[in-house]
């Protein structure tokens, strides 16, 4: 359960519904999300967060399936389900084969694990890593 209402179109506000207007169009879709709806409760954080995915997830020099990916690794990282369930259908419309998940979940696993051991062991970084 939620610790905030999601806010409906009909109980948004005109500065929420311009966002939700500007997610259906920047997404091509009728369909606002839980996280977007949540947000709403704060219609400046919303709106502030929504220009910064934008911006993030918008075109650059990283791939848009490779920004879900990413995006993937550090919801599971950070244990957020639904943003890890979120960007893996967001992934999936971009293209993600079951084998690049398959892929991707080992590789988050195997990096989770490698942390895991470094972190309990200290082990200093190596001075050809260090910037």
């Amino acid at each position: 359960m939620g610790t905030v209402p999601l806010i409906s179109d009909e109980a948004a506000s005109a500065e929420v519904l311009a966002v939700y207007a500007d997610i259906r169009a920047t997404r091509g879709t009728d369909f606002i999300n839980n996280f977007w709806r949540a947000l709403a409760n704060d219609p400046a954080l919303l709106k502030a967060t929504w220009d910064r995915l934008k911006v993030v997830m918008g075109p650059g020099d990283l791939d848009p399936l490779v920004k879900e990916m990413i995006y993937i690794a550090v919801s599971v990282a950070n244990g957020c389900s639904y943003c890890a369930h979120s960007h893996t259908a967001g992934a999936k419309a971009k293209g993600m084969t079951p084998e690049q998940h398959g892929e991707l979940m080992s590789v988050i696993g195997m990096a989770m694990q490698t942390n895991g051991l470094v972190t309990a062991m200290q082990v200093p970084v190596d001075e050809a890593f260090l910037v």
